[in-house]
């Protein structure tokens, strides 16, 4: 086999277990409405055979279309080779179903895990995984909102494989600003609409792996209000029901660092031709409360994606540390004769592997809690459960979407480039899957939403949301957990700098509200990302803690030479690494904070240089 075939991707499904099963008992729903035909069995043998088919199917196609990318052939862009046949396995597999509805022939599992395949699938191959889950999204957007008619056209065949499916907002004019989208939708009188305009940055806009695809198009009608309350969704097909083109012409791909074998496109609407669309539902000027619905779903995948490549980029960096021998114990640094030893004997590499450990399995349980919060709210729904309840679970997601988003995705890019660092001159080398790991990486912290709108996002509107009520459950939740813990005999000491953390967290949100109260909003935008990652490293730290206190009574009952003896050790270790080395910088951050610093604003422009 050559070496571009070759599977690299690695996954911890133990860490995975640990989550559904001992941290935050997925068991619980199992066997019961709405997911009565799901058990533990079921999920276990899903895990085990998405991992299969992941390192089978596509992990090999990774690098090989990471190489080959995409091309742009007569107006019809070509995937890579092997790819094809990747999305009729993962249809006929079932992958893509497993909390689909019954209806459109899914399996009606949970959305957590549906979560954790789509952990493995991004991190086998995440360009791959583009396609189908962006496919999802856009048949999703169809089915909560779409009028039945839409809903019996296009959602069996894009749920099943046969259609594929994107969603249509950047133009040149409009990126994070979407409100300055200029694409028309004209009115044709017989409930079409033509729509003409260009869209760009389209991930999957164009391929050969279905007869059609199914573009979700923002677009303004005539006399609409500006910005985004004139926004309208359409359901715009690059071929028309009747078989003929519909003139969506691909003007170019993009010429990517990384997730090559995705195509991006530029998509001109209505080029040589009329473009036909439908309004999604009956009512226009409705776009972006139904794109909104896409994007949190968009943006809690885009965290996945992150979890998904760093994971493996750590599990190959900690092989790779145990097999390279170089230099010799630092307790024998002078003794020239020493035996050379696996570099994982380097206290520095064995600092690095624990970092990339804490945080990876940090924001693996943010996904997983997140997850689990849509699973009980859709069960209380389904069984006309507590209305409290589930408003609180919904909060909750509210609430934890923009920090899986941002920190889950800019710390991949950490983790990847930590994973280099491990391999030192042979992880800058295609040889080894890192490079590449860090290259695909970097997009995650830039598309669904800028990790700049993700923070302003959070303490513009997700800290006050039912007028803060999200915000305080989850501070009572960490406060309970530190009172509970706060004498543990091995994580006592961890558990009170997680209240150190919760309280400079809650001090820090006080003076955004200080800020918006005494009209210095130039100051919310400078210090947002910090404050979102203050609270994501609270989050991890009390996720991480909570685990690792579960995880020490499991140890306490196991022979040191048991298997998981050495598992549940390492899910203490991570968590004692992380109170000591990540927490602290939430104290830190809150002191920058407080220092309303505003050289950024005030420096002249013209100062930033003058060349």
């Amino acid at each position: 086999m050559s070496q571009q075939l070759i599977n690299r991707y690695k996954a911890d499904l133990r860490d995975v277990r640990f989550l559904l099963f001992e941290q935050f008992a997925l068991t619980d729903l199992l066997g019961k409405a709405p997911y009565g035909n799901w058990g533990k069995d079921e999920v276990e043998a899903v895990l085990d055979e998405v991992l299969t088919w992941a390192q089978k199917v596509i992990g090999p196609l990774n690098r090989a279309g990471d190489e080959e990318a995409c091309k742009l052939v007569d107006g019809q862009v070509i995937a890579p080779r092997g790819f094809k046949e990747a999305w009729k396995s993962l249809y006929e597999a079932g992958w893509r179903g497993l909390a689909i509805e019954e209806r459109f022939g899914g399996q009606a599992g949970p959305f957590t895990l549906q979560s954790v395949a789509e952990e493995i699938m991004c991190g086998a191959n995440t360009s791959f995984n583009m396609y189908p889950a962006l496919t999802q999204g856009a048949a999703d957007v169809i089915s909560n909102f779409g009028t039945p008619e839409q809903v019996a056209t296009y959602c069996t065949k894009m749920h099943n494989g046969t259609w594929a499916g994107t969603m249509c907002l950047t133009e040149s004019q409009a990126g994070s600003d979407v409100g300055s989208a200029s694409t028309k939708a004209v009115p044709t009188g017989d409930g079409k609409y033509k729509i003409t305009g260009t869209k760009i940055y389209i991930s999957g806009g164009d391929h050969d792996l279905v007869p059609n695809i199914i573009h979700m198009v923002l677009a303004r009608t005539p006399d609409a209000p500006a910005g985004t309350k004139g926004l309208s969704l359409f359901i715009v097909p690059k071929v028309r029901l009747d078989g003929s083109p519909n003139h969506v012409a691909v003007a170019s791909i993009e010429h990517k660092m990384g997730i090559k074998a995705s195509a991006t496109a530029v998509l001109n609407f209505g080029e040589g031709g009329d473009c036909l669309g439908e309004l999604v539902g009956a009512e226009e000027e409705r776009g972006i409360s139904q794109m909104f619905h896409l994007m949190n779903f968009a943006r809690i995948g885009v965290g996945i994606q992150g979890l998904a490549v760093a994971s493996s980029a750590y599990l190959n960096a900690l092989d790779y540390a145990k097999d390279r021998r170089q230099g010799s114990s630092i307790k024998q640094w002078k003794d020239a004769t020493a035996p050379r030893v696996p570099i994982i004997d380097h206290p520095d590499v064995r600092r690095m592997l624990l970092d990339m450990k804490a945080r990876v399995e940090g924001i693996r349980a943010l996904a997983v809690k997140l997850s689990m919060h849509l699973d009980r709210a859709n069960a209380l729904e389904k069984t006309g459960g507590d209305q409290a309840q589930i408003d609180y679970h919904n909060g909750q997601v509210d609430l934890l979407v923009p920090l899986l988003k941002a920190y889950g995705s800019d710390q991949a890019f950490q983790v990847c480039a930590t994973a280099i660092q491990v391999f030192g001159g042979a992880g800058y080398l295609k040889d080894w899957p890192v490079e590449q790991y860090c290259r695909d990486s970097k997009i995650f912290s830039i598309y669904e939403g800028t990790n700049h709108i993700q923070a302003l996002d959070l303490v513009g509107r997700k800290l006050m949301q039912r007028g803060g009520a999200n915000v305080q459950a989850f501070t009572k939740e960490v406060a309970a957990f530190v009172a509970a813990h706060k004498d543990h005999p091995v994580l006592g000491g961890s558990v009170a700098v997680l209240a150190q953390a919760a309280e400079s967290l809650t001090a820090t949100g006080g003076k955004f509200m200080m800020w918006f109260g005494g009209g210095k909003m130039e100051m919310v935008p400078l210090a947002a990302n910090r404050f979102l990652e203050m609270m994501s490293e609270t989050v991890l730290g009390w996720l991480l803690l909570q685990g690792a206190a579960i995880a020490d009574a499991a140890r306490s009952k196991l022979a040191a030479d048991h298997p998981d003896h050495a598992f549940y050790t390492g899910k203490v270790f991570a968590a004692q690494y992380f109170a000591s080395n990540v927490l602290p910088t939430v104290m830190a951050k809150a002191a920058l904070v407080g220092r309303d610093d505003r050289t950024p604003i005030e420096i002249p422009t013209a100062a930033f240089a003058t060349v």
